[in-house]
């Protein structure tokens, strides 16, 4: 891998220097011995969006043109590839750390109203730029979006998604009862409206589209079977919806569709079960089910912190991640239930229900799932998520010693493991110093913005 330009061709035309953490395969499966990549003083070169040249930097360093700058960001940084985010809702960020009670209730009391006032495409602009500064102040490269019911908000974020060059996946919400009257749409609206943003956006430069029925109970049977042949007719976008996150919402899809096995079957039966389906949460899931999504290909967002704070459950990734039927999981922060843009935070979060369900996450782990496995869970890992030549070049520079306290902790640690594990469970924004797309600066610390 070191070294070898891409296959492109691609000319370099910057350089960024340090410390490099990237992944060549999943650790879960055949080790970190195998997969895991640290150089402590290494070059990553780009050019037209990729990455050309990486390796140690005095291997890299003669192979790069004449007059290419190189950043050198030092010794106590981190250079990864962009963290990648499964699960989160835009549309949300107005109303992140608004007081919990239940999943239900929360959606009821604070949710709804705030969706409803992206009827305005001014506001969904103005709160889609909100949200993408946030999620590249925290080095967030690629997400995958719930945006609104309504297809404005849509427009809105890819709009400003096109603008950064960002790679992001996005839907409009589908949601025909179960919710006040002013978000809901029907089932051959929401087909239409879905139809027109897919040949608007989906595979517009880096831009992926994602039918999004909001979950089983607020979409009606005839609505779940549209969105299973919107995508039988689009079958390269995403499908993402919510599963079995809260045990009174399972109890509700129990209630709402007697005739299906369980919570999951729900989408098996519509035909929602394929590759790039990505369900939110999964904790309460039973063995049959992870059965189920591993056949079928599909993914679970691990969202901790949003399933801490809703006090929905702590999912068992150990179980999700069996070796005789492994489930793709990816990470999301799922804001605004989840009160973290950063996946540092988030990961923190990871490690705690992990050892809720006695599996002890190692942070070479962690890191794996907040990129490349992530990457894997969306099926883009042959584009995002690993620093390597061809990869595209969206990278964050992390810095190892953000906050006082942090600084004196790394006085004490004895390897480079302690040393990300440090980073996961007491890192924040604070230790983010750079974030690129495609190779451009989209934000730099040191510049705030």
């Amino acid at each position: 891998m070191a070294g070898n330009p891409s296959a492109a061709g691609a000319v370099p035309t910057a350089a960024i220097r340090g410390p490099v953490l990237t992944f060549t395969g999943d650790p879960f499966r055949l080790g970190l011995e195998h997969t895991m990549v640290h150089e402590s003083d290494a070059i990553v070169a780009f050019g037209d969006g990729r990455v050309t040249h990486f390796g140690p930097a005095d291997a890299i360093l003669p192979e790069l043109p004449a007059g290419v700058p190189v950043r050198d960001y030092g010794p106590d940084a981190l250079i990864s590839a962009g963290f990648i985010d499964s699960h989160v809702h835009f549309p949300q960020t107005p109303m992140i750390g608004a007081h919990g009670a239940q999943l239900l209730d929360w959606l009821n009391t604070y949710t709804f109203p705030t969706e409803g006032r992206f009827v305005d495409k001014a506001f969904a602009t103005s709160v889609a730029k909100v949200f993408l500064q946030e999620c590249l102040r925290n080095g967030v490269t690629t997400s995958c979006v719930y945006c609104t019911v309504y297809p404005q908000s849509v427009d809105a974020l890819f709009e400003e998604a096109e603008r950064l060059g960002m790679r992001l996946a996005a839907g409009k919400v589908l949601m025909n009862r179960n919710a006040p009257d002013y978000l809901l749409d029907t089932t051959q609206s929401g087909y239409d409206d879905s139809k027109r943003l897919i040949n608007a956006w989906h595979g517009r430069g880096r831009l992926m589209y994602a039918i999004t029925p909001r979950f089983a109970p607020t979409s009606t049977p005839d609505q779940l079977a549209s969105a299973g042949e919107l995508w039988s007719e689009y079958p390269d976008c995403y499908l993402q919806t919510h599963v079995s996150e809260n045990t009174s919402e399972v109890a509700w899809v129990k209630e709402l569709f007697p005739d299906r096995s369980g919570y999951l079957d729900v989408y098996d039966h519509h035909r929602l079960c394929r590759p790039r389906a990505i369900f939110g949460h999964g904790v309460h899931l039973d063995d049959g089910e992870m059965q189920c999504l591993h056949a079928t290909g599909s993914a679970i967002a691990h969202c901790p912190t949003s399933n801490f704070f809703l006090g929905s459950g702590a999912f068992d990734i150990g179980r999700a991640l069996r070796r005789e039927r492994p489930v793709r999981v990816g990470l999301g922060t799922d804001l605004g239930a989840g009160t973290s843009f950063s996946i540092l935070a988030t990961l923190n979060e990871a490690y705690k229900a992990a050892q809720l369900n006695h599996y002890a996450l190692t942070a070479g782990h962690a890191y794996y799932l907040a990129t490349r496995g992530t990457a894997n869970a969306m099926y883009i890992d042959d584009k995002v998520g690993s620093i390597a030549p061809g990869m595209e070049a969206d990278i964050v520079v992390l810095d190892m010693k953000s906050t006082p306290i942090i600084r004196y902790r790394m006085e004490f640690v004895q390897d480079f493991m302690e040393a990300l594990f440090v980073q996961m469970t007491m890192g924040d924004d604070r230790a983010v110093q750079a974030t690129y797309i495609a190779g451009e600066l989209r934000y730099d610390r040191a510049g705030a913005g």
